[in-house]
């Protein structure tokens, strides 16, 4: 019996597997994220019975996605109400929205009771003005909020929920700024952190790719997080068979077959390679599945990034990290240097030398930053300057430096 007990705590209730992002229900059982959500949608049972427990019938309270999803669009709905945009397309979309959320939630959820991982954790909160710069591929205010505070796990930050808890990595994939999500995922950033809806980056970047949002090569932006180990995960739009079906509805066959291949836009160690035993080792991208033969074209992470056709027994998936990354994008000065290099080892071993150098440096922190802006102020007050309160720290301090130029360069021609 008490093996029996512990077998049922080990495995999901719904497929009896291991579960992934383990949900614990109040009644004791635990499911997949992914089968529980499925479980609720499951079509031609009643929707009293997806409420319930699928082994006991005690009742499931929504999860945090669901209730985050309905107090955004409730949100959403009080700011059109207050800024008179009732008679807007826009409005009677949300106002439908809210029903079917509402719906989904329950009439009989109390408002406190919330389903959680549990993995579950507090994520930063974004201060309105990141979400919208990381939406304008505002590379300086972005970086420059998430080094404030390195305690923090800043790029990992959520919007506020009136922006649906979108990370800022979904955010920049969606709107297809390659290099900002490049920035991030170097950083740390998670490539499957989860919206408050459940979408993923990947996920996002497509549905946002057919509604016409992204602006960049949806293509290019697809091999980025693939290569960074973006996974796909059971639910409607957050599946691979979902994104490849609405890939071949909107016409766009090149991004369905990626999405379709097991390797497609996967960075891959070489391996088993006996025609050319040298490569074995080196690291690659697969870019296009060949059907016909079972191969992929493949482009070695080297300075001479040579093509080449393998077998996928001679490739081994091996996921970007920010301390494996293949190759290295830094930001200077508003411009941003590519750095490629002929080994795995080269890279790592410069991006380790970056890390040295950076726990060399002072940490910047909101504290030290106030302290530098009253410093400022007060010489400006000492040189009879002023300063607009209204403009950001970085404008500010370009205004300082030309202002102070031109004040000093008038004291010489006296």
């Amino acid at each position: 019996m008490a093996d029996t007990a512990v077998a049922t705590e080990q495995t999901c209730g719904i497929c009896l597997e291991d579960p992934k992002d383990p949900l614990d229900l109040p009644c004791g059982h635990s499911f997949c994220d992914g089968c529980l959500n499925e479980w609720r949608s499951r079509y031609g049972v009643a929707e009293e019975t997806r409420r319930r427990c699928p082994i006991c019938r005690a009742r499931i309270p929504p999860s945090k996605e669901m209730v985050a999803t309905l107090l955004s669009l409730r949100a959403t709905k009080r700011r059109l109400e207050n800024d008179n945009e009732t008679s807007l397309e826009l409005y009677r979309d949300t106002c439908r929205h809210v029903e079917i959320a509402e719906e989904k939630v329950g009439k009989d959820w109390d408002g406190e009771t919330v389903l959680q991982d549990r993995n579950d954790k507090q994520a930063v909160v974004m201060p309105d003005y990141v979400p919208m710069a990381v939406r304008k591929g505002d590379i300086n205010t972005v970086l420059r909020w998430i080094n404030v505070n390195r305690a923090e796990d800043r790029v990992n930050a959520i919007a506020s929920a009136e922006i649906f808890g979108l990370p800022s990595l979904m955010i920049a994939s969606g709107y297809g700024h390659l290099t900002l999500a490049t920035l991030l995922l170097q950083l740390g950033a998670d490539v499957d952190h989860r919206s408050t809806h459940g979408g993923t980056a990947i996920s996002y970047l497509i549905n946002a790719n057919l509604d016409g949002v992204t602006k960049g090569d949806v293509n290019k932006m697809a091999k980025l997080l693939l290569s960074w180990g973006a996974s796909f995960f059971p639910g409607r739009e957050c599946s691979r068979e979902y994104g490849i079906s609405q890939a071949r509805k909107y016409g766009k066959h090149e991004l369905a077959d990626l999405l379709e291949s097991e390797l497609g836009g996967r960075r891959c160690e070489i391996v088993n390679l006996l025609v050319q035993p040298e490569l074995n080792g080196k690291t690659c991208v697969a870019d296009e599945y060949l059907p016909g033969s079972n191969q992929y074209n493949v482009t070695l992470e080297t300075k001479s990034k040579e093509v080449l056709v393998l077998s996928p027994d001679n490739l081994k998936r091996r996921d970007r990290t920010p301390q494996d990354c293949g190759y290295y994008i830094e930001f200077k000065n508003g411009r941003t240097i590519r750095h490629d290099f002929d080994s795995s080892e080269d890279c790592q071993a410069f991006v380790a030398s970056l890390n040295r150098d950076d726990e060399s440096q002072p940490v910047a922190t909101e504290e030290s930053e106030a302290r530098a802006e009253q410093a400022a102020a007060e010489l400006l007050a000492e040189l009879g300057l002023d300063d607009s309160p209204n403009e950001s720290f970085s404008n500010g301090c370009k205004a300082k430096k030309s202002k102070k130029k031109k004040k000093v360069g008038k004291k010489k021609k006296k």
